[in-house]
């Protein structure tokens, strides 16, 4: 190929990708109008926001205060403990005060709501928060127990807190009921939904879980809104704890209705099973097999399972 082909073929090519980029500022218009016809979702005006990445980095602050030692770099001492936690705790604050305010403000102004003195509340709530760790910290020591416990693969405490996507859900979903029962928008979900993402569980902020809490596996759990869990329940992967079909108009309608099933104490749910309906109840110590679909009560020590299906063995022709 020739230096004078050379030239003229580049130049055709710049031609056309300024062809090209002349387009750009005519999609650009378009995009804007579709920001002020109302029909789309947009975030553009004087609210502020709240940031995912930095609430997901909120979630990781919390498990290293939660979990001291487990997931920093360096070695963690015994007499550098109340220092190492003396400044994840003032960062803490620091940051997640300034989120709840955030969240508080855009609720404030997004949807027209009488002030609620966002940053002094912000802090209020951060430090509420802050109060709860020592507890939830015990807590989640009875998720880790019932974890190895309930599976004889667990070969250490330490491989459980490090490796098991259902502590880490549980985890992530005690700090996020906690906001959620301080009413803190947003956030909440934000951190369960980080949660899910990363293990395929998705346990709703608004849940109520006791201790002992343990999902076995856990993909696909689902887990919804007003679930009330008891005691010592373990669950096993693909359950779901969920609603009855609804109407095209129901969020408006049942919002603030019990909508998911109670599960009491030391009840055990095998893989696949789907219990639904906000007047289910699952009594206690009662066993659920696997895929069962249950829209209706059963009373304690129940033991439900489907009929076994009838194998055909035949031999390869």
């Amino acid at each position: 190929m020739t230096e004078k082909h050379t030239l003229e073929q580049c130049k055709t090519e710049l031609t056309a990708e300024l062809l090209f980029k002349e387009e750009v500022p005519r999609i650009v218009q378009k995009l804007a109008a579709s920001c002020a016809n109302g029909v789309c979702f947009d975030h553009v005006g004087p609210e502020p926001i709240p940031s995912k990445e930095i609430v997901v980095d909120i979630v990781k602050r919390v498990k290293r205060i939660l979990y001291p030692g487990y997931f920093v770099h360096a070695r963690l001492e015994k007499f550098n403990l109340d220092y190492y936690l003396g400044q994840e705790a003032t960062e803490l604050f620091e940051i997640m005060s300034e989120q709840v305010a955030l969240a508080l403000r855009h609720d404030c102004i997004r949807h027209d709501l009488p002030c609620v003195h966002c940053e002094e509340t912000g802090k209020r709530a951060t430090i509420n928060f802050m109060q709860y760790l020592p507890r939830l910290r015990l807590l989640l020591a009875t998720d880790v127990r019932a974890a190895y416990q309930g599976d004889p693969a667990a070969k250490s405490y330490d491989e459980i807190i490090f490796s098991y996507p259902g502590l880490f859900a549980v985890t992530v979903q005690r700090m996020a009921h906690h906001l959620f029962e301080q009413q803190i928008p947003l956030i909440p979900r934000i951190m369960t939904e980080y949660a899910h993402s990363v293990t395929g569980i998705d346990i709703h902020p608004g849940a109520h879980v006791g201790e002992s809490f343990f999902i076995d596996h856990g993909t696909g759990v689902v887990i919804g809104e007003t679930t009330e869990i008891g005691d010592r329940v373990r669950l096993y992967q693909g359950v779901t704890l969920g609603a009855l079909s609804l109407p095209r108009d129901a969020g408006d309608l049942l919002r603030e209705k019990k909508r998911h099933p109670t599960i009491q104490d030391d009840v055990i749910i095998y893989s696949g099973a789907t219990i639904l309906g906000g007047n289910t109840v699952i009594g206690a110590r009662s066993v659920i097999g696997g895929n069962v679909w249950l829209t209706e009560s059963v009373p304690p020590d129940s033991r439900v399972i489907l009929k076994t299906p009838e194998l055909i063995h035949s031999r390869k022709s």
